[in-house]
């Protein structure tokens, strides 16, 4: 076997060293589950059943038993705990305990923890053999086109992630476990500072799962002080903050397997969807928007709500964490996570809004105004339109005469009359009643009826005379005044 007297197996410490890191993480495992995580460049899994057979020697590991799928299961001993939290770098007491006994059952939920942890973070594989110095062109290129068939990119390493964290709730007698997460992902280098994740394999009831939540949201409300006095929330003592408003994500991970098909999913993700409505709805704001005659808009206040995420295990298989296989309550689609995580109807997406409607409003009157000014600058620019000419006294036309005609034989202006009114005025004779250039100047009209006035006045009626053809009566005597008058026969 290639061994030596410590390790009669051949493992090699960094092998040893991977199967300490995943199962201080993970509990339980299967040396296949442990090599695809930690090393999936090896060939196969040999090198790591050899090493956990050396540490069984030194009392580290030990086997549990076996799954349903026939693999051998291992865990750590108490003293394995402690070598395993020197190799993540962790406390002790942060550490959790053995898992002793999980596998007698083949542990389906273990496994599917195991899972999705290895489905999210998926392991790059390194090459394990030592890479000459000098490497021809076509060498290089096979290790290129080999990188790039490698499938999609996860999400931190196995020192991001802790599983059988317990929520802890104060009490009476000191603290108190009000649940335990199945795992927590604590990646801030790929913008994900906390993330739990629970693991549904369709066992229980969606009323049960959709309890978990409440139980989320009673642990993230706790609140404690600081050394400064300063009031903070409980998990934020363990965990970095998540930069968004609300509380930390929790990501349900579904692995129906051959229990339940597309339908019952389905139903059973739109259930827990419905019974937990009050957890990750949030509180919506109604609020005026910038100007007047508008909607009303508003927005969702996060602050008490927890973003909670569903997906399948063999989407995260498939397609990776980084592909558009979450769906957050609420959004009603796939989406990638950084979308499903974003609030698109919070209280920033509102502020968005109104303060593209002020500027829009802003627009418009501005708009208004440098139309507003051009009018008034073309008003100032141009001149005042010509009065209209006065009526002409004899015949009401315009005294400038008509449009367009030329009036080349026509008296002087009078201010009086038209061009036409004054030619006619000029052809008639010169009669007693025309008023002298010195008399105040009237109409035709306005003569002629003080003529027929004066004559009236001097022939009453009672004197008239009736007979036909006397010469001396008011009728003729008018008569021949109005061809004097107007020079008509």
């Amino acid at each position: 076997m290639g061994g030596s007297k410590a390790y009669p197996y051949g493992s090699t410490s960094a092998v040893r060293g991977h199967v300490l890191a995943a199962l201080g993480v993970l509990k339980v495992a299967s040396a296949d589950q442990i090599h695809r995580l930690m090393a999936p460049g090896h060939k196969d899994n040999k090198a790591f059943r050899n090493a956990l057979l050396d540490l069984v020697r030194y009392g580290i590991t030990v086997l549990e038993g076996s799954s349903r799928d026939g693999n051998k299961l291992w865990s750590l001993t108490p003293h394995g705990l402690d070598a395993a939290a020197e190799v993540l770098g962790r406390p002790a007491d942060q550490m959790g305990g053995t898992a002793r006994g999980a596998a007698r059952s083949g542990a389906p939920h273990a496994m599917a923890v195991n899972e999705t942890i290895i489905a999210i973070t998926r392991t790059p594989a390194a090459p394990t053999s030592p890479v000459p110095r000098q490497r021809t062109q076509s060498a290089s290129l096979a290790m290129a086109v080999g990188a790039d068939t490698l499938g999609p990119r996860g999400i931190g390493t196995v020192c991001s992630w802790s599983t059988e964290a317990s929520l802890n709730l104060p009490s009476s007698r000191g603290t108190r476990t009000a649940g335990r997460a199945d795992a927590v992902l604590q990646a801030p280098e790929a913008g994900l500072p906390v993330l739990f994740v629970e693991v549904d394999n369709c066992t229980e009831t969606p009323e049960r799962l959709a309890a978990k939540f409440e139980k989320y949201r009673t642990y993230f409300r706790l609140k404690t002080k600081t050394t400064q006095g300063l009031e903070l929330p409980v998990w934020r003592s363990r965990y970095a903050a998540t930069g968004r408003d609300g509380h930390p994500p929790v990501a349900v991970v579904f692995n129906p397997g051959t229990r339940m098909g597309p339908e019952g999913l389905k139903n059973r993700m739109n259930t827990v969807l419905q019974q937990s409505r009050d957890v990750w709805s949030g509180t919506y704001w109604w609020h005026g928007t910038y100007g007047v005659g508008e909607e009303r808009d508003g927005y969702y206040d996060f602050a008490d709500a927890i973003p909670v995420l569903f997906t399948t295990l063999d989407r995260l298989q498939a397609d990776g964490p980084h592909a558009a296989v979450w769906s957050r309550c609420g959004h009603g689609q796939f989406e990638t996570l950084p979308e499903a995580l974003a609030n698109p109807k919070d209280h920033d997406a509102w502020a968005a809004r109104e303060e593209a409607r002020r500027r829009q409003h802003d627009a418009e009157r501005e708009e208004r105004q440098r139309a507003w000014g051009v009018q008034r600058e073309r008003w100032t620019q141009e001149p005042d339109p010509a009065p209209e000419p006065e009526p002409c006294e004899r015949c009401g036309l315009p005294i400038t005469g008509q449009p367009g005609i030329l009036y080349d034989n026509a008296p002087p202006q009078d201010g009086r009359h038209c061009p036409t009114c004054r030619t006619d005025i000029q052809q008639q004779p010169m009669t007693l009643a025309r008023p002298s250039s010195g008399a105040p100047r009237s109409s035709p009209a306005a003569g002629w009826a003080r003529v027929t006035d004066a004559l009236q006045h001097e022939h009453p009626p009672h004197r008239r005379s009736t007979r036909p053809g006397e010469g001396g009566g008011p009728a003729n005597t008018i008569a021949r005044c109005r061809r004097m008058w107007t020079g008509r026969p």
